[in-house]
């Protein structure tokens, strides 16, 4: 009896120390929502589709459906680590500020208190950049919507939604992206994704110029590998932790990548789109209040496939025009930090 009581006294003290330390660890991630739209038609956008005459005969009931989908995954990222889960999210492919706010006030994130920010860009088809917070921990100082400068005539691409906030202390500027897709074939577009890269480049080479240490988060559906030129010529994101210097950007997702870790497949082949990648001043900075962790595809088994055609892929909202309960195309990342 005195053992079993001393074995439960331990175990007490190792849960204790776990929720201790996951108390101070700090869970930032990006998720593609995969066409999170209202139901209404907008005459002045390509939104057709989404609505419950659409071909998709996407109807209230579905859009809830989503929301309680979507939902389920946010409330789960980051808290195999972190204690308040999810405190900063990039979104892609999300409409309008309407959903953001549904998606917030679901049964599973109310008690997050999120708030959001978006814009209402060029992209034709209206999916846009957001950022869901946790008020609690973040503090809005400024928000932009960013352009990219697309030739007159060419097809506009999505902004890039940039804020800067005060977050756990440090005052931090994130970089919300969704690059073009690789449509007309990956080495034709290139060029455009390149374009897309340099907006937020050309921001963070100034805020370098004032403070080398300045703390930049770049995440996003770049349409790209972390071991394309976009990401590594433009942004300059080196691969390596140790090869990263002071005013240099830190990109953790390649080693996923080479590993053969994607977040999303095409014809069989993973890609690691989905990426989130960090100044030096969050990679190494020991004086930063933030202190880098380590990061993660939130790739759990009930966001995969089970069956079909896609067996084995995300799983996805739709699979053509037909409703398939699932999530989205893409898995989330996540990055942790440790603060004290």
């Amino acid at each position: 009896m005195k053992k079993i009581i001393a074995l439960l006294s331990l175990l007490f003290i190792v849960i204790q120390i776990a929720a201790q330390e996951n108390k101070n660890v700090i869970a930032i991630g990006f998720y593609n929502l995969e066409n999170f739209y209202d139901t209404i038609n907008d005459p002045n956008k390509l939104d057709d589709e989404f609505t419950p005459n659409g071909p998709n005969a996407y109807t209230p009931a579905v859009f809830w459906k989503k929301i309680e989908n979507l939902s389920e995954v946010i409330s789960k990222m980051g808290t195999d680590k972190s204690k308040e889960g999810i405190e900063l999210l990039g979104v892609a492919e999300v409409e309008n500020q309407d959903v953001l706010v549904a998606l917030c006030n679901s049964p599973k994130l109310k008690n997050k208190h999120y708030k959001s920010v978006i814009f209402d860009g060029p992209d034709e088809r209206s999916i846009d950049c957001g950022l869901l917070y946790n008020p609690k921990f973040f503090k809005v100082l400024q928000a932009k919507s960013l352009t990219v400068p697309f030739p007159e005539g060419d097809r506009p691409t999505r902004d890039v939604l940039y804020v800067t906030g005060k977050f756990h202390g440090e005052v931090v500027h994130i970089f919300v992206n969704h690059w073009p897709s690789r449509r007309g074939g990956e080495a034709a577009s290139r060029p455009k994704r390149k374009l897309a890269a340099s907006v937020s480049k050309q921001v963070i080479d100034s805020l370098m110029k004032l403070d080398p240490l300045s703390k930049v988060i770049v995440m996003g559906d770049l349409n790209d590998d972390p071991i394309d030129e976009s990401v590594v010529k433009v942004l300059g994101a080196k691969s390596k932790l140790e090869d990263t210097k002071s005013g240099q950007l830190y990109n953790p997702f390649t080693a996923f990548y080479k590993k053969g870790i994607g977040t999303l497949a095409y014809q069989d082949a993973w890609g690691l789109f989905d990426q989130i990648i960090i100044s030096y001043g969050l990679a190494s900075d020991k004086t930063s209040k933030l202190q880098f962790q380590e990061a993660q595809v939130f790739n759990r088994r009930f966001l995969i496939q089970k069956d079909g055609q896609y067996q084995g892929y995300p799983h996805r909202s739709y699979i053509g025009s037909t409703w398939n309960d699932g999530y989205s195309d893409h898995f989330p990342t996540v990055i942790f930090f440790n603060a004290p």
